[in-house]
């Protein structure tokens, strides 16, 4: 089991005189101007609840993510560095500013519009515009100048975050071919006969395979990519070492289940400020007199499956019309990429389905369906998984889902239920989780009616081991896989 302190000595050991850049869209700290002058938060993000315990154990490390607060240009210096955390500074934070005609075809246009639906099986058709890849390639640009700004003299691994940054690493061989670059693609890979639909697959392929290392959170995406690879580019396949060659370069391609620091939530949810937050929330109007309590936590996302599991627990209530009055579904979340109008019809699809079952089954002292659609606090959101008889993971296609692996970190009371989609990557190592096919709504609703029944010594068992194998899976397992992989690879010549 990896700790904090043994990751540290890994890479003091592994990255000696190397700097480690970890590059995201996602910044780790934003700073926003308020009522009372400038704050600061750290984001309910995947990636940033991943990789920012990793960066607290580095010495001097260096991440590079986009600017995103309205008081980030304002806190950095002139180039656009500062010490994070702002309080107690550990690491550099290096942010990085994209004209807003660039960021709209970058982020809204490829990203999200291409790559994220092609990405997901969940029957949104992805939408390819030219102008959205050049911005995009305009955006992957813009990123390795910056980074390549911070490393100038010096020997370098880089460690790049998912969809947005498809051609960073390419980039950065071509001005520096001495830096050894690991790319991690968070959301899932899909087969070969999704992937032959875009029209820049060629690009984005080369774009990866420049990288040195290439990582997947489970086995059948990383298969997924060398299949598609193995159709679209020419190229070697060497299946025994489980790398590409190409033109001479060889990428290793392996599996890294990601996780979460769980000793840190472990140690955090049971702290009197999440108490305070707890006690608070009971009495809120929401919450007030409700014996149980469903959670929903996502981003509003169509991947995540909210509006399935709205209609689970609508035939939910329909099947055990006993339970009406006490029980209270809370989903909460932040409004997510309102930009585009399939997020937009998202949105408007759950008010409207919300109001429904809230008119079908409410009454003048009970209201079935809370929504609280905003950013919340790290701790409130344990507060959140600590209230919660029953948390619901509902994805219809998801790379890992680190909500689940926070909520079983969170419950060290061992009460509460994991109700766990089985299309998420997560799924495979929570086998104690109830499962569920969300596009199934009756079964969907069966299962709500199980979790909520299941005895407290059988919640107990099952968590206990659900939170062994979080524990022994944690956070730092991840990174120091990744890591050792990476510093593994030879030094190259410059």
């Amino acid at each position: 089991m990896w700790t904090r302190e043994q990751l540290q000595a890994t890479v003091k050991e592994r990255f000696q005189d190397t700097l480690l850049v970890v590059v995201s869209n996602r910044e780790p700290y934003i700073h926003t101007f308020g009522e009372d002058g400038v704050t600061w938060r750290r984001p309910a993000s995947g990636i940033v609840t991943a990789l920012d315990p990793v960066m607290h154990a580095v010495d001097n490390g260096l991440w590079v993510a986009l600017a995103s607060g309205s008081a980030d240009r304002q806190t950095a210096d002139a180039r656009g560095c500062l010490g994070v955390p702002p309080d107690d500074p550990s690491y550099t934070l290096k942010r990085v500013w994209l004209p807003k005609d660039i960021l709209e075809g970058y982020y809204y246009g490829f990203a999200n519009e291409a790559l994220w639906p092609l990405s997901h099986l969940v029957y949104r058709r992805p939408t390819f515009r030219t102008r959205d890849w050049e911005c995009y390639q305009q955006a992957n640009r813009a990123f390795a100048k910056a980074i390549l700004e911070e490393v100038e003299g010096k020997r370098a691994f880089i460690w790049i975050q998912d969809y947005h940054f498809c051609l960073l690493g390419q980039y950065l061989h071509e001005a520096r071919p001495d830096i050894t670059t690991g790319f991690f693609w968070h959301i899932p890979w899909p087969n070969p006969e999704i992937f032959r639909i875009c029209p820049m697959k060629h690009e984005l392929l080369k774009g990866l395979l420049a990288n040195d290392l290439v990582g997947f959170h489970i086995r059948y995406h990383r298969d997924n990519f060398l299949a598609t690879v193995d159709m679209e580019i020419e190229c070697r396949i060497d299946r025994e070492h489980i790398a590409v060659v190409r033109r001479g370069h060889r990428t290793r391609v392996r599996a890294f289940p990601i996780s979460v620091d769980f000793e840190a939530i472990s140690r955090d949810a049971m702290s009197a400020k999440v108490e305070a937050i707890m006690a608070e929330m009971r009495d809120s109007v929401a919450l007030r007199g409700s014996r149980h309590i469903f959670l929903g936590v996502d981003r509003f996302d169509y991947t995540k499956g909210i509006v399935e599991r709205l209609r689970a627990f609508d035939r939910f209530l329909e099947m055990h019309p006993e339970h009406k009055g006490e029980i209270v579904f809370l989903q909460a979340g932040e409004a997510s990429r309102t930009h585009i109008e399939e997020y937009r019809r998202l949105n408007e699809e759950v008010d409207a389905l919300v109001e429904e079952i809230n008119w079908k089954h409410g009454t003048d002292t009970w209201t079935p369906v809370s929504l609280l659609r905003r950013s919340l606090s790290y701790e409130e959101v344990l507060a959140l998984y600590r209230l919660a008889s029953v948390l619901v993971v509902s994805s219809l296609h998801d790379g890992m889902n680190l909500v689940s692996k926070e909520f079983v970190a969170a419950r060290s009371d061992l009460r509460g239920v994991l109700v766990i989609s089985r299309f998420t990557g997560a799924a495979r190592e929570l086998s104690d989780a109830v499962s569920v096919n969300p596009y199934h709504t009756d079964d969907f609703a069966v299962q709500l009616a199980k979790a909520l029944a299941m005895p407290k010594s059988e919640q107990a068992r099952r968590l206990t081991r659900l939170r062994q194998v979080v524990q022994e899976n944690n956070i730092y397992t991840w990174a120091a896989s990744f890591l050792a992989e990476l510093g593994d690879l030879p030094v190259k010549a410059g």
